[in-house]
């Protein structure tokens, strides 16, 4: 299962399933098929394990999962799929974020748009003590995917004023890194 899902191969999948293959077979580091087909972006056999009823939010070692995964690589069909098939919206990575943190600071503007219409909480907050817009002007580039991002945010209703563990908000950091867009764009959503 796992060296299949590694290479993409839904048939073999779907046979070794109708064969009676352990769907949730785990690898060494705690990752299942669906996992590492996620890990791989193998749309095809992702979708095979998921209509077979794999586990989206079964974790590694590590703390990901396939839904988790794909949010913050940005494998939108992928995560499509898991938010069509139970994907857990209040499940957290290591870092203790939900999907939205990683994909807003990592520029995958389809992928936040997609998890804000599944209705995940967007002023989450993260063990570092930041929030998917904190996090996308602080590790983000500045430029027009981040900007977007957090415009995104804020259309969604992000707490524009949640500022991090050492009192600095989101205006503050975009104007220390002289993000001038994302600045104005905060400041017209009442940020101080």
């Amino acid at each position: 299962m796992i060296a299949a899902a590694a290479a993409g191969n839904a048939a073999d999948l779907r046979e070794l399933i109708q064969r009676g293959a352990t769907l949730d077979a785990r690898d060494a580091s705690g990752a299942t098929a669906l996992l590492i087909a996620t890990h791989e972006n193998r749309i095809d056999a992702a979708r095979a394990l998921i209509e077979a009823g794999a586990d989206v939010n079964a974790k590694d070692k590590i703390e990901d999962s396939p839904y988790l995964y794909a949010g913050a690589r940005g494998h939108l069909e992928i995560l499509k799929l898991t938010l069509e098939n139970g994907a857990d919206l209040k499940s957290t990575n290591r870092y203790g974020g939900t999907a939205l943190i990683p994909a807003s600071e990592r520029g995958h503007v389809e992928t936040v748009k997609t998890l804000i219409e599944a209705g995940i909480d967007v002023d989450h907050v993260n063990r570092l003590g930041w929030t998917a817009l904190i996090e996308a002007v602080i590790l983000g580039t500045g430029g027009e995917k981040h900007t977007e991002i957090v415009r995104l945010l804020i259309d969604a209703g992000a707490n524009v004023n949640l500022a991090d563990r050492e009192g600095v908000s989101p205006l503050t950091h975009a104007r220390q890194r002289g993000y001038g867009k994302i600045e104005t764009l905060l400041v017209a959503a009442g940020a101080r």
